[in-house]
């Protein structure tokens, strides 16, 4: 259903994807758009058991979107260094597929809530559950299952983990 990668020597393991995944604090939503349009937005959001969860205003392209088409792919950059005397990166990114859905159930949304609020402010427990209760009601929760998931680095940094 989803294809290999060419280039195997590239790719990361699970756990180094899982990595990326949890280390970075932002990536690239891609859904369905209108006309038929792809529609790419950045976003931030956490990764938790086999799962992305962002959160976003009750309204607006990307929830009708996945109104219309659940399935959405999410990539993340880790490592992008440009070195121009060898005419290349050095990169490490993931890529996503998935199904996207709103979280209506309360429990739910707390929950995922709860945990992107922790990635961004961990030391704050207090304030991030007083920014909850101020914000919950109006806040959406958008939950993404993964189906599917590949990581790749550039080929130079794989010979340098590898010497």
């Amino acid at each position: 259903m989803f294809r290999e990668m060419r280039r195997k020597k590239q790719v990361l393991s699970i756990e180094d994807s899982i990595a990326v995944l949890n280390n970075g604090t932002s990536g690239v939503l891609a859904v369905s758009g209108d006309n038929d349009y792809p529609y790419a937005v950045p976003l931030s959001y956490v990764y938790h058991d086999r799962k992305i969860f962002f959160h976003c205003a009750q309204t607006g392209h990307k929830l009708d979107a996945i109104a219309r088409n659940e399935k959405v792919s999410f990539c993340v950059i880790d490592q992008d260094n440009v070195v121009p005397q060898e005419y290349t990166s050095y990169f490490r990114s993931v890529i996503v597929f998935g199904k996207a859905r709103i979280l209506n159930n309360e429990d739910e949304k707390r929950s995922a809530l709860e945990i992107l609020a922790a990635k961004y402010s961990p030391d704050h427990e207090q304030g991030r559950l007083q920014e909850i209760e101020k914000h919950f009601k109006q806040v959406c929760l958008v939950e993404l299952v993964i189906e599917h998931m590949t990581g790749k680095e550039a080929i130079e940094l794989v010979k340098a983990k590898h010497p």
